[in-house]
């Protein structure tokens, strides 16, 4: 079957069909949670959070693309958690060293099967200087520039997942991209060097 017979049939009540359309769809459930949200943990929660609701409310779903559909449940999974966070911020006990943090900022799918020790470094650099300024953006461009270029949802999909028109999607992106443009010029240290001679050409 495919993801909207899957659909389909999940609202009917098989357990089973919701269970194949949970492993399809986790992994991007988890790695935009994380990107919105910075912290393994809050993503992790969210992303459960969101695969619950998604079960309690699968007769809600009234066709069209599923994954929308999920997408803008974990969303607000997420906008719930930042609100959350806002109110009630988060304090580190413990200090984290600079080469824990990277560690941390590094996943593992933005690096080859067997990187230098090199490449390593800059991944992790850049890593850590996008998710700096991923960070430092307004929730609602943090939201569409993951879904768009981190992703790499269309733009109907996440006009769909964030309830809102195609118009303001792209409007949003543009100035998000501005933004993120901006920060990492302040962190062109941080950036391996194809991006700061691109940056500098500029």
């Amino acid at each position: 079957m495919d993801e909207l017979e899957l659909a389909i049939a999940a609202r009917g009540g098989d357990l089973n069909a919701f269970n194949r359309l949970v492993l399809i769809h986790q992994e991007l459930a988890y790695n935009l949670a994380y990107r919105i949200l910075s912290d393994p943990d809050s993503a992790e929660d969210a992303t459960q959070l969101a695969m619950i609701a998604a079960y309690n409310n699968i007769k809600g779903f009234r066709g069209g693309s599923f994954k929308a559909w999920l997408l803008r449940i974990v969303t607000n999974q997420c906008y719930d958690e930042l609100r959350r966070q806002k109110r009630q911020p988060r304090v580190s006990l413990e200090p984290v060293s600079q080469e824990d943090d990277e560690e941390i900022e590094s996943p593992n799918w933005l690096a080859d099967d067997n990187p230098s020790p090199e490449e390593t470094i800059v991944t992790a650099e850049l890593e850590t200087a996008i998710q700096h300024c991923l960070n430092d953006l307004p929730d609602e461009f943090r939201m569409i520039v993951v879904m768009v270029d981190v992703e790499g949802l269309d733009y109907m999909d996440v006009s769909r997942a964030i309830n809102r028109p195609l118009g303001t999607v792209k409007s949003r992106l543009a100035r998000a991209r501005l933004r993120l443009q901006g920060c990492l010029r302040e962190y062109r240290e941080l950036l391996p060097e194809k991006f700061r001679l691109e940056d500098e050409a500029e």
